[in-house]
């Protein structure tokens, strides 16, 4: 889930700095608003993406447990 997290967060700060810069300056507030809600979630750990891939069934338990059937295995757990 974590990884996941990043990979969005890093899209979205590019995107908005190549919006920036060939569009409109005003596209900075939106990376502002991803750095932001990003230092929000290491001191609450509430992460409104989370709550969002969660509810889609994003994340999870993952492909390791449900073909090797272990559902005690390490990767299982948070």
């Amino acid at each position: 889930m974590e990884m996941i997290i990043r990979r969005f967060a890093g899209t979205f700060i590019l995107g908005s700095l190549l919006l920036a810069h060939y569009h409109n300056p005003n596209w900075l507030w939106f990376t502002a608003f991803v750095g932001f809600n990003l230092i929000q979630s290491s001191f609450t750990n509430f992460c409104p993406l989370e709550i969002i891939l969660k509810k889609m069934g994003v994340g999870g338990c993952g492909c390791c447990c449900a073909e090797e059937g272990k559902s005690g295995d390490s990767c299982c757990k948070k």
